[in-house]
């Protein structure tokens, strides 16, 4: 009973924390650029309208049963396997330059394994069986970000895993990492670009994923799909002729 009610205690903590990253992240977002600030922001609104309540709720309802799956994989790594994992705790175990170069090794395995992914599950076979669901949203909002089919929130918890077992990452790396993830998956789904305009033509920008790229894809139902970065897009050819213009419509546009 008692190994019975640590697993339950265990997967029910992980579930929780998950939920409260995507409510905080996803309700602040909505509040702010949704609400509060609107009329105002409205110039940088990608599509102009806004989506219905039946919207939201699908979308929201998706997101609980992605948490559930996400908290189950965590189980899996965190209470079974740990030991097998190349998660360290100690923090001297590996210099200041290796913790950063691990955020930079997450960010890169993160992106390509969501950018092929993407592409599998946008093969005919696979898109109504599994990725249509995330696609209902054709203007998504904050609330989207998890927004899964839990075929497709189960390969999306995967990346946990693959970086678990492969190079060494401290467990603080580990958490914030996917707090950020959360984080810029709100904005690749906000439906407002925040980056300034030019962003895209300059020698970082070209490289890096933006709402508006991620929202053309999410209208458009192809190309642009990369997570953190475009650099998959680009070499792959799959980034959107349209990028460009409308990233350049929405961002130089003045309040009236």
């Amino acid at each position: 009973m008692t190994n019975s009610n640590s697993f339950l205690e265990f997967w029910a903590n992980g579930a929780f924390k998950i939920l409260i990253r995507y409510l905080i992240t996803a309700s602040i977002a909505f509040f702010l650029f949704y609400k509060m600030f609107k009329n105002s922001l409205w110039f940088r609104k990608i599509q102009k309208k806004i989506p219905k309540l039946k919207d939201y709720k699908r979308d929201i309802r998706y997101s609980l049963i992605s948490i559930l799956i996400f908290s189950t994989v965590s189980l899996i790594i965190f209470y079974y396997l740990i030991s097998y994992t190349n998660i360290y705790f100690d923090f001297n175990e590996y210099s200041i330059g290796y913790y950063i170069f691990s955020w930079a090794w997450m960010l890169f395995l993160h992106d390509t394994y969501f950018y092929w992914a993407h592409r599998l599950m946008h093969h005919p076979k696979l898109y109504r069986k599994v990725h249509l669901i995330h696609h209902k949203s054709t203007n998504p909002s904050p609330w989207t970000a998890y927004a899964f089919h839990p075929l497709e929130g189960f390969i999306e918890s995967l990346i946990a895993p693959l970086i678990a077992f492969t190079l060494p990452v401290h467990i603080s790396a580990f958490g914030l990492f996917f707090l950020f993830q959360i984080i810029y998956n709100v904005y690749g789904h906000l439906g407002f670009e925040l980056y300034p305009k030019n962003f895209h033509k300059t020698f970082i920008g070209k490289w890096i994923n933006t709402s508006t790229a991620h929202n053309l894809h999410h209208k458009r139902f192809n190309g642009n799909y990369g997570l953190y970065f475009l650099f998959w897009d680009r070499i792959m050819g799959t980034i959107r002729e349209d990028y460009d213009i409308t990233f350049e419509e929405i961002t130089q546009k003045e309040v009236n």
